[in-house]
């Protein structure tokens, strides 16, 4: 299943480089000079190593 990353919620599982992460947090920022709205996604790793990426809103991700 694809989401958006604008879509994606705490608690959501995302799939990454073929690992599974867990969503810890979703911050979304206003549309700047680029003209697009990005997201910044922290997420936590099996390990419990913390991820943080980067996004235009728009941009899919694979969810289970």
């Amino acid at each position: 299943m694809k989401k958006k990353a604008e879509e994606i919620k705490k608690g959501d599982k995302i799939i990454i480089g073929g690992e599974e992460l867990i969503v810890q947090n979703v911050e979304s920022s206003d549309i700047g000079k680029q003209g697009t709205k990005k997201c910044r996604i922290e997420a936590r790793k099996g390990d419990g190593e913390i991820v943080i990426i980067i996004r235009p809103a728009d941009y899919p991700f694979s969810c289970t």
